[in-house]
C-alpha cells in the first residue's frame, strides 16, 4: 500500500497515510477532517555530513545533465 502526504483543508495540518488505493479517503489526524489535499512528494536523502537536513535528490548530485538549466546550456 503506497503512502501518501496530505495537507488538511480545515486545519492545513501536513500528514501522511497510507492509503489502500488512489481513490481512498484520507482522514486529517488532528481534526478529524476529510477534506484534504494530496501532495506531490518528493525522494529526499540524507546529506553525507549526518547533520539531519534533508534535500531533494537531484540537488544533491548537481541538478542532472544537459538541457536548460541542467547546466549544459549556459543559462546560469
Amino acid at each position: 500500500m503506497p503512502l501518501y502526504e496530505f495537507v488538511c483543508d480545515a486545519c492545513q495540518e501536513k500528514f501522511e497515510q497510507i492509503v489502500p488505493s488512489f481513490r481512498s479517503q484520507a482522514t486529517c489526524p488532528k481534526c478529524g477532517g476529510h477534506e484534504v489535499e494530496k501532495l506531490l512528494s518528493t525522494f529526499a536523502m540524507s546529506s553525507a555530513g549526518g547533520g539531519g537536513e534533508r534535500v531533494p535528490a537531484m540537488a544533491s548530485r548537481g541538478g542532472g545533465g544537459g538541457g536548460c538549466c541542467g547546466g549544459g546550456c549556459g543559462c546560469h
